[in-house]
């Protein structure tokens, strides 16, 4: 572990990974096991202060059972915008290996990961229609075919602007879900064993991401790089809305007022913080394929997801001035 290995070898370990663990969805996940059942009323489905609209004095000051339903609400949502998002993230992985060329590096590990997110598809449709919650899921401009097209047409004319577009899907849920995971959230069993299977096939699929932009990045011409410099920061913010942020049909169905998505999305301190910390991985890799630099670094600070880069992919952020989600409902 202590070698660094080339790129062809790092996709033959990540593939070999795929063989040794990987998961089915009706196969590794017991639906029909009764602590499986999805009981509305349960305390389960109280968010955690981990959660953006959780940590909020607003939500927490709700009486239970809006706190219940808000919150089984937030969780089949995420796990529709996360179909959806796969759903575009597989077609253009097999856009981009249609014309691989034969020994191609990447074909065996693409193909990997494309059948691995097909069963990330299933699990979480599976959980959102057992939920009862009729999640719509992406903006409904991300719905159009125009866009639905586009994306995937990527992998083949920019792949590396397809797979920055991946990341900027992948990276904000893989940290909410490590967030809750390492929380004291008594979660629901069936939300649990979907997250922690997510997150142990994601990290192979983030890895790869990582690897093959810092491979493509050094064949790239100036402008190219250039234009992927001004492109990265404005996908990933763009991105992170999408992935995480509740659109404005839905909060106004739920209820929620205005002023306190702002502050759980990302306008409070605590908010802030969390948003910066989302993208440390993503700021590491972007200085390291020299896309974020003198000229790009302020449009990072004025989307708001700036910050010390990680030393490390998968550091730990430890908060600073405004202390954890934890403490501060504490203090609350």
């Amino acid at each position: 572990m202590t070698i660094e290995q080339t790129y062809e070898e790092a996709l033959l370990t990540l593939s070999e990974g795929s063989v040794r663990l990987h998961f089915d969805a009706f196969e590794d996940i017991d639906w029909d096991d009764p602590s499986s059942v999805i009981d509305p009323d349960a305390d389960c489905w109280i968010l955690p202060v981990e959660h953006p609209l959780g940590a909020t004095a607003w939500y927490q000051a709700l009486p239970e059972d809006r706190q219940k339903e808000i919150g089984l609400w937030m969780i089949a949502q995420m796990m529709k915008v996360g179909l959806q998002f796969e759903n575009l993230l597989i077609r253009g992985l097999m856009q981009y290996v249609f014309n691989l060329p034969n020994g191609s590096p990447e074909y065996r590990y693409v193909t990997h990961e494309a059948t691995e997110e097909t069963h990330h598809t299933q699990m979480f449709q599976e959980f959102t229609n057992r939920s009862g919650v009729n999640a719509p899921g992406m903006r409904r401009w991300t719905k159009t075919m125009p866009l639905q097209a586009l994306i995937p047409s990527m992998a083949t004319l920019f792949p590396e602007f397809f797979f920055t577009l991946v990341l900027g899907g992948e990276e904000p849920i893989d940290h909410a879900q490590k967030m809750i995971l390492r929380s004291d959230w008594d979660m629901h069993p069936l939300v649990k064993r979907i997250v922690s299977i997510h997150v142990a096939e994601e990290a192979r699929h983030i890895s790869f991401a990582h690897r093959y932009l810092a491979e493509r990045s050094a064949e790239m011409g100036p402008v190219r790089k250039g234009l992927l410099g001004v492109l990265t920061p404005i996908v990933y913010r763009l991105m992170c809305d999408m992935i995480l942020a509740p659109s404005r049909s839905s909060y106004r169905e739920l209820g929620i007022p205005r002023r306190v998505i702002k502050e759980a999305y990302w306008g409070g301190p605590q908010s802030t913080e969390l948003l910066s910390e989302t993208f440390a991985d993503l700021r590491m890799l972007a200085e390291d394929i020299g896309v974020r630099n003198r000229l790009t670094r302020p449009l990072w600070k004025v989307l708001g997801i700036d910050g010390r880069p990680a030393r490390f992919r998968g550091e730990v952020h430890e908060r600073g001035g405004h202390g954890t989600a934890a403490d501060a409902a504490k203090a609350a």
